[in-house]
């Protein structure tokens, strides 16, 4: 008997495909989130360092704020955040009017060349169980989802 089908026994509220297509998405995120959490710690990063770097990396010149909606955090959470990674030389700010500019540093640069793509690489392989096409589908579905929330 599948996991499934003891859920909807034991637990007859939880017979909705809506309800077991969010716990099994939310199980799978965290299987993903602890991989990428252990990675980072191992390069001497936590997951928020990294999310500063890849979006600083990709979108250089990104305003503090704009940093912290992509985050979907505070303004004053990300600038604790940069005020460490401004110390181990990762990140730049400079001031234009009213808003800091971020920028990586040269060593900044570095480790996002090098821990991006190796990132990027573990992330595909953990949807190595799904063909491209289905990748694709999970994809539009999820952007779908996503896009019907706001």
């Amino acid at each position: 008997m599948g996991i499934e089908s003891i859920q909807r026994e034991e637990r007859p509220g939880v017979r909705r495909h809506p309800v077991l297509a969010w716990l099994r998405l939310a199980r799978a995120f965290h299987k993903i989130s602890h991989c990428s959490e252990e990675q980072m710690r191992c390069k001497g990063l936590t997951m928020a360092q990294f999310d500063v770097l890849a979006h600083v990396g990709v979108a250089p010149g990104l305003t503090q704020q704009e940093l912290a909606d992509a985050l979907l955090v505070t303004k004053g959470n990300v600038c604790q955040l940069l005020d460490r990674m401004e110390k181990g030389d990762l990140i730049q700010r400079r001031s234009e009017g009213r808003a800091n500019r971020l920028f990586l540093t040269g060593t900044g640069q570095d480790l996002f060349d090098r821990i991006v793509p190796e990132h990027e690489d573990v992330i595909a392989h953990k949807f190595d169980a799904l063909t491209p096409d289905e990748q694709g589908q999970l994809l539009s579905l999820l952007r779908k989802l996503d896009q019907s929330l706001e």
